[in-house]
């Protein structure tokens, strides 16, 4: 009998583990080629020849605030990266090695008003719990035995540390808005469609069990990251989203809902910098306990308010 078109498909698509590795291919694909046109843009942003855009390049990964225009050219550098490595090599496996379109990510219709208010809560109800965690894996301490490789960490971690400072000490509308897509849209769409749309989707099919897809997958997601400092919170914070996509079916929400994380940083560092707020955000102490445990509480309401509302829906045909 002869194979329709959907068994042809299934047929041609590498399993679990070649998926990956595809995937993995073409992240490393576009990483390369990110890279290179990002040093073409810069080039045509600073009208500067080979040699001088590469050692320009140094510098500003070292160091861009002695760079002129480092933050403009910092968020083109991030925002190309970014696009080539994540966003296109997912969304290129998807389209030419699993033949299918965006509407496939969606498995019920139920990217609803009252849904998005309750992504939204969850973001902001979590805040508090994932703050305690960051705070207990900033302080991690390795044995005398692996004091060069804990070293080599913190020194990684103090060159985020100092970029993060930089990118976020805008003060026009405008840097607020550019911020907001290249660090805050980008890698919501990105990541959540490589991370939650794909390599979960992957490796629930492959072990059939949703809980260990989703935490290898939020593991796999916060390794990636490369900041070994913040490796715990934002692994809980991917099984979150990972939750939120396999209980509501609708990427859209798990987008919706990494991007406020992102975007509320970035919106409330801009209100410090322009003085209408007195608090940093990133500099707040330890949140108190009474708190942490009302957001425990509280995101678990959330995350089963979520899963409840959105069963009532019906799958995509």
């Amino acid at each position: 009998m002869q194979k329709n078109n959907s068994e042809l498909v299934e047929s041609r698509v590498p399993g679990t583990w070649g998926s990956l590795l595809v995937l993995v291919g073409f992240m490393l694909i576009g990483m390369a080629l990110g890279n290179v046109i990002a040093l073409g843009i810069l080039a045509i942003y600073y009208s500067a020849d080979a040699s001088t855009i590469t050692v320009l390049l140094t510098q500003l990964i070292s160091d861009p605030s002695h760079v002129p225009n480092g933050w403009s050219a910092m968020m083109i550098l991030q925002g190309t990266v970014h696009f080539f490595s994540y966003l296109l090599p997912a969304l290129l496996y998807w389209f030419y090695i699993e033949r299918k379109s965006f509407s496939d990510f969606e498995i019920k219709r139920v990217a609803t008003p009252k849904l998005l208010i309750l992504a939204f809560l969850l973001v902001m109800v979590f805040m508090p719990l994932n703050s305690k965690f960051i705070e207990w894996n900033a302080a991690m301490t390795f044995p005398e035995s692996l004091s060069g490789i804990e070293t080599w960490m913190k020194q990684k971690e103090e060159q985020l540390a100092m970029l993060t400072e930089f990118l976020t000490s805008y003060d026009q509308p405008g840097q607020l808005i550019v911020a907001l897509f290249v660090v805050a849209f980008l890698p919501a769409w990105g990541e959540e469609t490589l991370f939650r749309g794909i390599i979960q989707r992957k490796l629930f099919k492959k072990t059939g069990n949703i809980h260990v897809a989703i935490w290898l997958s939020a593991a796999i997601f916060s390794a990636i990251h490369f900041q070994f400092y913040g490796f715990i919170p934002r692994m809980l914070l991917g099984a979150v989203f990972g939750y939120l996509y396999y209980w509501t079916g609708s990427l859209r929400l798990a987008i919706f809902a990494h991007f406020v994380n992102n975007g509320f940083v970035l919106v409330m560092m801009y209100l410090y910098n322009v003085k209408l707020l007195t608090i940093n955000i990133e500099e707040m102490k330890s949140m108190p306990w009474p708190l942490v445990i009302a957001s425990v509480a509280g995101t678990f309401f959330i995350l089963f308010s979520l899963r409840k509302q959105a069963s009532g829906e019906k799958a995509i045909s």
